[in-house]
């Protein structure tokens, strides 16, 4: 491995994120916060003089192939973390240095499980840092590197696959960094869309762009304490609801539909299933909602029940409701719904449905195989091929979830939470949804667990945002060997 080329490109990475930093001081310095000001220039400096020394270490450079791919890769989501925590230490948002990991990481992760158990009184610049950090990572602080860096060379193509979520990361375009700089167009726009919709809904331009960096990210934090509830609007919910939908879409499409006049949406297999899930988990739990008489209002109960399912569907974590306090019935839907997520190449965490898509298919066939062992049955979906590499790595990423998830329960168990709280806390991490129910619900938070706790968590939503594959391998011996 040439870990002299990794430090090159994690400095450069590092100083991307002391850059960032620099949006929330602006910010900050709007609303005159000077506290949060000097903050946030201390942070950026700090980051800075990191991303400094990395790439003085790493001044023999050279090209990033695999194994410095994953370093990189891997390397660079916890450094931002790390680095994101500083402003919430030095704005005395959070004190406790585990804490102030714990929200960078749900940040960035765009996890939005938080420990803040009073959030309005933090000043605006900190919150509104929270919100941005989970854009940056919603569709990739390491994507955007590679849109920016064009000397990356053959090493820009693993990292675009390693940071790209779902099985399979598919090139737009026929240079890498075109693909990532046509992604980084497609999440501006959506940005400025939401942001201007939430606008003429009411929203000022700071509620109106936290919202939308939480929504487009798939990440939940709201600057707000009864988060998307607090405005009382049902078209800022609505508004909310549908770039969700888009936020769990795969952004491929989007460019397939604008450049391929007449492209059907629908003619995708993923898109068709995720939107079938969406709908019928709706229908299903608004049945279940008014014959529970749980809801007076059919229309509450509808609007509720589409919020809450895309917000779980997708990994997003808003709440409108406190749906821990729904029927049965509902509640075990929606942990179903933990363990789906939106599309590949989509901003949502979780297993994702071409995932689920592959995995169905492949049983199936699995199935036919018994009566007929000497046939060549082949995967398709889509009309593509899908080789079966990438459906034995699918096999493989369902194993190691549901083990880690299993693994982190049971180990969060420890510390004396009920068996729902451990489990859905569990899932909620390494998910990068957000709440989950029992003492972790939509109205509660994550303070109340230990140190030992928090820090497994953040590994957690660093496995999860990173789909396990890389971050495990830095845990192999092999990896390290030259």
């Amino acid at each position: 491995m040439n870990l002299r080329s990794a430090a090159h490109f994690l400095g450069r990475l590092v100083l991307l994120v002391a850059a960032a930093e620099l949006v929330p001081m602006a910010c900050s310095a709007f609303y005159q916060e000077w506290l949060a000001v000097r903050a946030f220039l201390v942070s950026a400096l700090i980051a800075a003089l990191v991303g400094v020394v990395l790439m003085r270490f790493g001044r023999q450079r050279g090209e990033a192939y695999r194994r410095e791919g994953i370093l990189v890769v891997a390397g660079g989501w916890i450094l931002a973390s790390i680095l994101g925590a500083i402003p919430y230490i030095l704005t005395g948002a959070l004190l406790n240095p585990m804490d102030a990991l714990f929200e960078s990481a749900s940040g960035f992760t765009t996890t939005g499980a938080s420990v803040m158990t009073v959030i309005e009184v933090h000043g605006r610049g900190i919150l509104f840092w929270r919100s941005f950090s989970q854009w940056l990572g919603g569709m990739g602080i390491v994507v955007l590197f590679v849109a920016l860096l064009p000397e990356l060379g053959p090493g820009a193509r693993f990292l675009y696959k390693l940071e790209v979520p779902g099985p399979s990361a598919e090139a737009l375009q026929p240079r890498i960094r075109d693909t990532a700089l046509v992604l980084w167009k497609i999440y501006l726009a959506l940005t400025a869309l939401e942001t201007l919709f939430l606008m003429l809904a009411g929203l000022d331009l700071y509620d109106a762009l936290t919202h939308t960096f939480s929504t487009l990210s798939t990440g939940g934090f709201s600057p707000r304490n009864a988060s998307v509830a607090a405005f009382g609007s049902p078209v800022v919910e609505i508004i909310i609801i549908v770039f969700m939908f888009l936020a769990g879409a795969n952004f491929s499409l989007y460019f397939r539909v604008w450049q391929l006049k007449g492209w059907n949406l629908l003619r995708d297999t993923e898109f068709r299933l995720y939107t079938s899930i969406f709908a019928g988990a709706t229908a299903f739990v608004t049945w279940n909602l008014l014959r529970s008489d749980t809801y007076e209002h059919v229309g509450r109960a509808i609007l509720d029940s589409l919020f809450q399912v895309i917000s779980i569907l997708t990994t997003t974590g808003f709440a409108t409701a406190d749906f821990d306090a729904w029927p049965a019935f509902s509640r075990m839907l929606l942990i179903a719904l933990f363990f789906v997520g939106g599309c590949a190449g989509s901003t949502a965490g979780s297993m994702k449905v071409m995932r689920m898509v592959i995995g169905l298919k492949s049983a199936l066939r699995e199935v036919r195989l018994i009566f007929s062992p000497n046939s060549v049955l082949r995967i398709f979906v889509s009309g593509n091929r899908v080789p079966d590499s990438v459906v034995r790595s699918v096999a493989g990423f369902f194993i190691l979830y549901l083990s880690t998830w299993a693994l982190g329960a049971l180990f969060l168990s420890l510390g004396g939470p009920d068996i729902i709280t451990a489990a859905t806390a569990s899932a909620a991490t390494i998910g990068n949804i957000g709440p989950g129910l029992g003492a972790v619900g939509p109205t509660q938070n994550f303070a109340f667990f230990g140190a030992a706790d928090k820090a497994l968590m953040v590994l957690l939503m660093w496995l999860g945002r990173l789909e396990i594959y890389a971050m495990a391998a830095l845990f192999l011996r092999s990896y390290w060997k030259p």
